[in-house]
């Protein structure tokens, strides 16, 4: 009997190998495609009934005008109040969730305990997971009248503050569940090094690991405005229908009190209107559509170069 030892063929059947290593790649290749392809034909759709609309309402006209009548005589078709009233609704969402998540991150990442972190973290992002109509019909129901109950504050049934408060819970998970994955990601080497030069929790939290995280948190907020500036059934459920911009100041700081109409919300009344298609109102629902997708890819290109800009490699 021969002590050599057994050569062990380490090859493998190549051939199936070579063929499933083929299918696995096809199946990716034609799955990166149906979402370039669906990306290009939504982009399309929008483009060219919007490239229609401006052949027949001048582009100054449309984004400079300042009243939105599409089904009401005279007619008219400027952008700017569903600009304003987009831009509204995300302010407000905008102060209540950037300070609430990330001062929340900062909590799950430096303050608490795994454990904590275990229960807590997996409860917050459950507010992701509610129905926007039901945020829209919270902040209706309940949010508009306790505001209302305050003396000095005299809201409408609909309006934009309570809607602006209720978006900005809603979209708390995304800035503070990506903003304590950013912070989480800060090596213990800089915070034991603060620790060694006498800093306490507090200045570990605010001086190394929030600057040291700063792509991620900033990555985060501008993430968050643009699905606030997206959101629907919120503003269309609690903010009402009512298209306005403010002429005076006096109007501009009572803004957040009455009824506003955002972008979102004009599409969906539009859709639903007794406009016929192939009509310029109807053909307005486009170029609205192609406002905010292109307010939405700004916002998203900006979120790029920050977190490319202040990305940080340890």
């Amino acid at each position: 009997m021969s002590n050599e030892p057994e050569t062990v063929d380490l090859s493998g059947d190549r051939g199936f190998q070579d063929l499933r290593e083929s299918i696995y790649g096809v199946a990716f290749l034609a799955c990166a495609t149906v979402s370039v392809l669906t990306t290009v034909g939504i982009i399309a759709s929008l483009l060219f009934p919007a490239i229609t609309f401006l052949g027949e309402v001048p582009v100054q006209e449309f984004l400079l005008g300042t009243r939105f009548t599409p089904g009401i005589e005279p007619v008219a078709f400027g952008v700017l109040p569903l600009v304003f009233g987009t831009l509204l609704i995300t302010l407000g969402a905008a102060l209540v969730s950037l300070p609430v998540g990330l001062l929340t991150a900062i909590y799950l990442s430096e303050y608490a305990s795994s454990r904590r972190r275990a229960v807590l973290k997996p409860l917050l992002e459950v507010l992701a997971g509610v129905p926007t109509v039901v945020y829209g019909y919270f902040a209706l129901v309940y949010v508009t009248p306790i505001l209302d109950a305050i003396p000095g504050i005299e809201l409408g049934t609909f309006n934009a503050l309570s809607a602006s408060l209720v978006m900005g819970i809603m979209i708390i998970p995304m800035v503070s569940s990506i903003s304590e994955d950013s912070m989480s990601a800060v090596p213990d080497s800089l915070r034991n090094g603060a620790y060694g030069l006498g800093a306490t929790k507090y200045e570990v939290s605010t001086s190394v690991v929030v600057p040291a995280s700063l792509s991620g948190i900033a990555a985060s907020f501008i993430l968050a405005l643009s699905r606030a500036i997206g959101e629907t059934m919120i503003v269309v459920v609690a903010a009402g229908t009512r298209s306005r911009f403010p002429d005076t100041v006096p109007d501009l700081l009572n803004s957040f009190f009455q009824s506003t109409q955002t972008m979102t919300s004009a599409m969906v009344q539009l859709g639903q209107s007794d406009l016929a298609g192939g009509t310029t109102g109807y053909r307005a629902l486009f170029a609205i559509g192609l406002t905010l997708f292109v307010m939405t890819l700004v916002l998203n290109l900006v979120s790029d170069y920050i977190a490319q800009r202040f990305q940080e490699d340890y």
